[in-house]
């Protein structure tokens, strides 16, 4: 087996047997970029010098007996998070050439955990999308085919991970962003809690909605990096001051007892029928592990995607509005400070365009209450819907995505049925709950298909369990790697 094919646990066990060096593992990881990102575009920038300079101090501190969670472990990080000294851009020309001077709280945490961090990935602009060709720079393809999309808006992270250029990667959820592109790249992806990782440095998409989670090619890689960004922040207002749990050691696999909610409005006319039938296998290979099969009613799911597009662009264009090329990124000249102003915001894409002026027009005077503040009640009744569930059930089963990847463009015209690649996973944001996509099949084309377990606030551990469980029984990565 090449290096570069180790699962992040399988490279860690290496490192500390020393059976190989994190030299020798950052290495692999950067010739495999040279090797295969021409074709895929999921890193804007790499740091190969900062990489290997970092690796050699893990090394040493391995040879003076230290050891770390992911001490010497190659990691990718979503061009969306703060790095200091490296460029940011967040996707988009309006930050080209910005160099943050200061880390963010979850890059500090992967570099004390020994993590050594070999480039950005590509996202959609400002996190705005769920294919990844909304990006400003380049569009990533699909490891799987490259004629198709890698899921968004986090499709940089989950391609580098797929394609072995990463062992893991750090991506944001904001509507399913994290979750979307791990069922279509065949990964495991988790979107915490709000408030279990820090979003500080974490550039502002929709601030009550955004939450750094983590891309691994097993569920045991995506908890090993989850556990070490997890924990609280004094910077952000929002972090949870709650001890971190061993998530590692709730992966017993042991399911027995577990009641596992099945709800109606998640299987819906237009789902793809091979995504319908590999998800209730999957959940019928639940009850056999001796979880406990409930039906349920989540009434208000409809809503969801009409009160995330009034909440996210509303927030968007507020967090926005500080784009103005005075303070960070390029400034284009105009004969007065309004008319630059306006000529530097034209760098703004189109989707961001078109987010800033739907959440503008819901934040205006005379229709902030029939429209945002509408939409914050029906996001408390989803929330509702959600705390009832849980009081029957332990964890929810659904897809992850109504269909695998589609073409590159296939969408590109139609913003709202790219809207709708989100639409199982956009009430979890909304309800401030965690979950997480495991894969549980494939397509007749061989594309991955991702089964979505949905958890309580600050349950994460319970999910994981399942989807390690679940993978544990099936073997799913030999399969889909076969």
């Amino acid at each position: 087996m090449k290096l570069t094919e180790f699962t992040l646990i399988e490279a860690r066990n290496a490192l500390r047997r020393g059976e190989t060096n994190s030299v020798a593992l950052t290495e692999a990881i950067l010739e495999q970029i040279v090797v295969q990102d021409n074709d895929i575009k999921s890193y804007l920038t790499i740091t190969a010098e900062q990489a290997v300079k970092a690796a050699q101090t893990a090394d040493q501190k391995r040879a003076n007996g230290e050891d770390l969670p992911l001490l010497g472990i190659p990691v990718a990080v979503k061009d969306i998070i703060c790095t200091r000294g490296v460029p940011t851009t967040a996707g988009s020309k309006i930050l080209e050439g910005f160099v943050p001077p200061y880390n963010a709280f979850v890059v500090d945490k992967l570099e004390a955990a020994g993590a050594i961090i070999v480039g950005k990935t590509n996202t959609d602009e400002f996190a705005m999308g769920s294919s990844t060709e909304n990006s400003a720079y380049v569009t990533t393809a699909n490891p799987w085919d490259l004629s198709r999309v890698p899921g968004g808006s986090s499709g940089g992270s989950a391609a580098a991970v797929a394609a072995n250029m990463a062992f893991g990667a750090l991506g944001t959820d904001t509507g399913g962003s994290v979750r979307q592109p791990a069922s279509f790249c065949g990964l495991v992806g988790l979107r915490p809690t709000y408030g279990r990782v820090s979003r500080w440095g974490v550039i502002a998409f929709a601030s009550s909605l955004d939450q750094v989670g983590t891309f691994g090619r097993t569920v045991a890689d995506c908890t090993a990096m989850f556990e070490v960004v997890a924990g609280y922040d004094r910077r952000d207002s929002t972090s949870l001051n709650i001890p971190v749990p061993d998530y590692s050691a709730a992966l017993t696999g042991d399911i027995k007892g577990l009641r596992v909610g099945v709800p109606a409005e998640f299987f819906i006319e237009g789902i793809q029928a091979e995504v319908e039938t590999a998800v209730h296998a999957a959940i019928v290979k639940l009850e056999d592990l001796g979880a406990e099969i409930i039906p349920i009613s989540l009434p208000h799911t409809r809503y969801a995607l009409p009160a995330y597009y009034i909440i996210a662009p509303a927030e968007a264009s507020t967090n926005l509005a500080r784009y103005d090329g005075i303070r960070y990124g390029p400034r284009l000249v105009a004969e007065d400070m309004i008319a630059s102003v306006k000529k530097t915001r034209s760098l703004f894409g189109s989707e961001v365009k078109r987010r800033i002026m739907l959440g503008t027009y819901a934040l205006s005077a005379g229709y902030y209450d029939e429209y945002y503040g509408r939409a914050l009640k029906v996001r408390s009744l989803i929330k509702r819907d959600f705390l009832q569930a849980f009081e029957k059930v332990d964890v929810i089963a659904c897809p992850t995505s109504p269909t695998t990847a589609f073409k590159i463009g296939e969408r590109a015209d139609d913003p709202l049925s790219m809207y709708l690649a989100d639409i199982f996973t956009l009430s979890v944001n909304l309800s401030a709950s965690c979950g997480v996509s495991v894969p549980c099949g494939l397509d007749s084309k061989g594309l991955p298909i991702g089964l979505q377990l949905i958890g309580n606030t600050l349950d994460e551990a319970t999910i994981l369990n399942a989807a390690f469980a679940y993978e544990q029984a099936t073997n799913w990565r030999v399969n889909i790697n076969e």
